[in-house]
């Protein structure tokens, strides 16, 4: 009998990434393509089919779990998602579904990676968390009382459109001031240009023809002081927009995911001290700010997989 797999799909507004993963969660085939690269989402779908079937065949795909931004678990669509090549309505479950004949089923993408870290990450015995991806947009995946929250229209846990800084950047939602326009990836390299400091003149990022996230966070950690304002600001913004959403959900942790969390603790650590200086009394010191430890794997392949095996 053949080795039967899932194959989970993340969906970046950089890159998206695929894997076939079978039930023990052992990534067997893992790709990245550029997401930008294609014209339509068809297009895409064709090249990670075409990727796939050379490893394995259809018989073997047991089905398809998809994690997208303003990806709907509901009607298997993705809605106006702002960091997506593609514009408008995509139903992105029926083009996987047409291209492999196995069931498709669609989630967030942050929700993809909260369900990864819970089912093989850090939080495998936390019942109440958010997973935080800080990548070319901000995702949070809200898990209460073991199990995600979508809302009553799938849209549940759009946390990086907060406004935070009333009439402050211009986000790609269409409105000012949302919290992803300030932490996420595409937020750091912002502050490079409009972050207000004496120290810009003396900084090496300056030097970088594209500097990115990476680059900041590189430097700040090698004594570049203009590229630790940069890293202090972003942690400040995130660790107090997290002393608010406390609030609404009382979570055990906040586990950070993608490029920047990269970082580890030293960011993490910051983040954590900026949201206990503003935490409402009753939450101070209750909860966590941990790293996601499936970094050197892909929390959301395994998540998205996790969709497939579930409805199987």
């Amino acid at each position: 009998m053949n080795q039967k797999y899932a194959l989970g799909i993340d969906i970046g507004g950089t890159n998206t990434e695929f894997g076939l993963v079978d039930n023990k969660g052992n990534i067997e085939l893992e790709g990245s393509i550029k997401t930008s690269n294609y014209e339509s989402p068809t297009e895409l779908v064709k090249e990670i089919a075409h990727q796939v079937l050379a490893f394995s065949s259809i018989s073997d795909i047991i089905g398809i779990g998809i994690g997208a931004p303003n990806g709907n678990y509901y009607n298997g669509a993705i809605e106006f998602a702002p960091n997506l090549p593609w514009n408008g309505f995509i139903e992105l479950a029926k083009i996987f579904e047409t291209e492999f004949g196995v069931k498709a089923t669609l989630t967030n993408d942050a929700n993809a990676a909260a369900m990864g870290e819970k089912l093989f990450g850090a939080t495998k015995n936390i019942n109440d968390f958010v997973s935080i991806t800080l990548g070319t947009g901000f995702g949070s995946g809200i898990v209460i009382n073991n199990k995600i929250v979508y809302g009553h229209d799938g849209f549940a846990g759009e946390y990086g459109h907060i406004i935070v800084i009333p009439q402050g950047r211009e986000c790609g939602c269409g409105r000012k001031g949302c919290l992803e326009a300030y932490v996420s990836s595409t937020g750091v390299v912002r502050s490079i240009q409009e972050l207000k400091s004496k120290n810009k003149l003396n900084s090496k990022i300056f030097k970088i023809e594209n500097p990115t996230a990476k680059n900041v966070f590189d430097f700040a950690k090698n004594g570049d002081t203009f590229c630790a304002e940069i890293v202090d600001y972003t942690a400040m913004v995130l660790g107090e927009s997290l002393a608010n959403f406390t609030c609404f959900s009382s979570p055990k942790a906040y586990v950070l995911f993608g490029g920047i969390a990269q970082s580890g603790v030293y960011f993490a650590i910051k983040v954590k001290n900026y949201m206990e200086k503003v935490q409402l009394n009753i939450y101070q010191n209750k909860v966590d700010i941990i790293v996601s430890d499936l970094h050197d794997k892909n929390a959301a392949i395994l998540g998205s997989s996790s969709l497939a095996w579930k409805c199987k």
